[in-house]
């Protein structure tokens, strides 16, 4: 199986601006783009193979089909034939709603879903934009159904400043949301169940205020304040850096300035490398595929040799 491009899926959000395309050239025409999906099985949403002799079938398709080839004997055994994560850029125009997601347990019993660990890698962000991650201080059940109720959540939350390369990871649980002007890559597991509890009493294009899950949220979140958001990995050119790894995903952080290879052989797992910054060329023994800054790769676990070729990329590299 060569390695895999898949047509984005694109969403309009009420948020969302113009980025995707400009940046990217991501192929949108409406003015509230928010989402780029890389690489999706949530139903509805099955990302397509734009790339090669297998271009046109879906992921799910491939799944169904050869399951061990391109997920990886252990992914299956987890997973079965689902996509563990989701993948996605998005542009943030305006700021997110303030939101949290339920954990495994939590989300198993309400929605029969996986819940929604998270991590976020800034590539572009305006001056002084910043996220919200996390309380102030340690707040009771109580403090913060009163806050929501008198629509003064936003003083108990954390504002962090950010700049380009800064990365962010989000346990569930933690209260959250993407200021204006940030432009992001996500990597999160397979979810789309998210707690919406403050949006700063937006309308949407109908003049409706959208639903909150103000009840809902009550015993999903963790009132603590932690600083186990910001994530701190080296940087050493032409090396796999270390930035994440959790139960959900691992993701590794590599900037070429000359051309590398990796070996795979021993990886039961099949490998996502996201672009966000530069061109690079991928190449393995079944063929080859070129991404730019905005595009992402998904190469099978059967992949035993993986060639790197760049003079200014960086990429993320994700795995189980």
């Amino acid at each position: 199986m060569h390695p895999l491009k898949f047509k984005p899926i694109l969403k309009e959000r009420l948020w969302g601006g113009t980025k995707l395309k400009e940046v990217f050239g991501k192929p949108i025409e409406s003015d509230i783009t928010g989402e780029s999906w890389e690489l999706s099985t949530v139903p509805g949403d099955i990302s397509v193979v734009a790339n090669g002799s297998l271009e046109g079938k879906s992921l799910q398709e491939l799944i169904d089909s050869n399951g061990e080839e391109l997920l990886g004997k252990s992914v299956v055994e987890r997973f079965g034939k689902e996509f563990p994560i989701l993948i996605k850029f998005i542009d943030a125009k305006q700021d997110l709603s303030i939101q949290l997601h339920p954990n495994d347990a939590l989300a198993k019993e309400r929605h029969n879903s996986f819940g929604k660990t998270e991590m976020w890698y800034i590539m572009d962000a305006d001056p002084k934009a910043e996220l919200i991650v996390g309380f102030n201080k340690d707040v009771t059940k109580e403090e913060y159904a009163e806050s929501v109720a008198n629509d003064t959540l936003l003083d108990l939350l954390n504002y962090e400043q950010v700049k380009e390369g800064d990365t962010f990871f989000i346990n569930t649980g933690k209260i959250h949301a993407i200021g204006a002007g940030v432009m992001l890559a996500e990597i999160q597991q397979t979810s789309d169940v998210t707690y919406r509890v403050f949006d700063f009493n937006r309308k949407d294009k109908d003049g409706n205020l959208r639903e909150l899950h103000t009840d809902l949220a009550l015993d999903a979140v963790d009132y603590e304040k932690k600083d186990d958001f910001k994530v701190s990995y080296s940087q050493e050119k032409n090396e796999v850096n270390t930035m994440v790894n959790c139960p959900y995903f691992k993701t590794n952080f590599i900037e070429l300035t000359e051309n590398l290879e990796l070996d795979t052989v021993n990886r039961d797992s099949f490998t996502i490398f996201m672009c966000v910054g530069g061109e690079a060329k991928i190449s393995t023994a079944e063929g080859e595929v070129a991404i730019k800054s905005g595009e992402t790769a998904l190469l099978p676990a059967s992949t035993q040799k993986i060639s790197l070729q760049s003079t200014g990329a960086k990429l993320l590299e994700v795995t189980i």
